[in-house]
């Protein structure tokens, strides 16, 4: 009998770039719709990624039978004193859109020169066993905030994000080679390395 891992995200990017990277090991790799959870929500309301993640998996390790992974992602400006962080999916306010946050950053950054535009995309992937055990892994990509958005791939604030010793942001780089580099990319990977450790 496989053993189930169960993504708690209805996000079908997320979901894809996942199943891609856990390819190959002896677990069937499933999202909470696939289960008709689609409406299962969780309220991110932790101080940290890790919390997030957590709270995240948690809340449906308690419907479902198998073992949950949840994730929670943050863009860290070293110029905002790490903002939008914890916060970055809401950044502009609730509900709201990947272009609205992108403004928001863009006019918070107006005047900061290159040098002082450093950031940081962080990843923590949780895990929960179908024991209860816990188990967490992170990625972590460095780069700098563009002035202006570049690119037309990716998501949320790919088009404004710089990767470092590339020259060019997440938006101007194809799934693959994105999938190659990405914060939540290394971070399932350090987590497939624990995995099958299991």
């Amino acid at each position: 009998m496989m053993r189930k891992v169960i993504l708690s995200s209805g996000n079908k990017h997320k979901i894809s770039e996942i199943k891609d990277i856990l390819k190959g090991m002896s677990f069937e790799v499933v999202s909470k719709d696939d289960l008709g959870y689609t409406d299962f929500e969780v309220e991110e309301d932790g101080n940290t990624l890790e919390e997030n993640a957590f709270k995240k998996a948690e809340e449906l390790h308690r419907l479902v039978k198998g073992i949950v992974i949840a994730d929670d992602t943050g863009l860290f400006v070293d110029a905002l004193n790490g903002d939008p962080g914890v916060y970055s999916a809401r950044y502009a306010g609730e509900p709201v859109s990947y272009e609205e946050n992108n403004i928001l950053l863009l006019r918070n950054l107006k005047d900061v020169p290159t040098e002082k535009r450093t950031a940081h995309f962080k990843t923590v992937m949780a895990v929960i066993f179908e024991d209860g055990r816990r188990m967490s892994a992170e990625g972590r990509v460095d780069g700098t905030i563009a002035f202006e958005e570049r690119g037309k791939n990716g998501f949320g604030y790919d088009p404004l994000f710089i990767v470092e010793d590339t020259g060019r942001t997440f938006s101007e780089m194809t799934e693959e080679e994105k999938n190659n580099v990405s914060h939540r990319a290394r971070a399932l990977r350090n987590l497939r390395e624990k995995l099958e450790e299991q």
